[in-house]
């Protein structure tokens, strides 16, 4: 266990590398061209709609122009990632990679809310609409008769 799972939870590997771009180029190439844009997308899926999009895209290139360390920022949204999912701190601390190499990082942890059900361009909402319509039963009419 990693010195950032101080209550010992069993954590699990990532559902691809840091470098598996070739799983889904089009976030790819989102990412390398405008990867405020891939950050707003994850930030609204773990801060679970109580910020949008657009917000944090926002911000992550405020702090980019300002200080040109976005990484600072984003690389507490892959500490809440983990946290979210129990994933284990690969390949490195979040900061550090995040900071050698912020696109795959991004990339990384765009795709796997994705591969866990998540429709990550729906937003938090359209999620949560999606997943309360499969969790509904059926509504009958009329009530229950035998």
């Amino acid at each position: 266990m990693s010195s950032s799972n101080p209550d010992n939870v069993e954590e699990h590997s990532w559902s691809t590398g840091l470098c598996g771009c070739f799983d889904d180029v089009k976030s790819c190439c989102i990412t390398f061209w405008c990867p405020c844009i891939t950050f707003g997308h994850i930030s609204e899926i773990l801060d679970k709609g109580e910020t949008s999009c657009v917000m944090n895209c926002a911000i992550y290139m405020l702090i980019y122009c300002l200080t040109s360390c976005a990484c600072l920022y984003s690389c507490c949204y892959r500490t809440k990632l983990r946290q979210e999912f129990r994933l284990k701190e690969d390949p490195c601390n979040d900061c550090l990679v995040h900071f050698c190499c912020m696109p795959c990082a991004l990339c990384q942890e765009y795709r796997e809310p994705k591969n866990r059900g998540y429709n990550v361009e729906k937003g938090w909402e359209g999620n949560a609409r999606q997943h309360s319509e499969v969790a509904m039963a059926p509504k009958v009419e009329g009530g229950m008769k035998r």
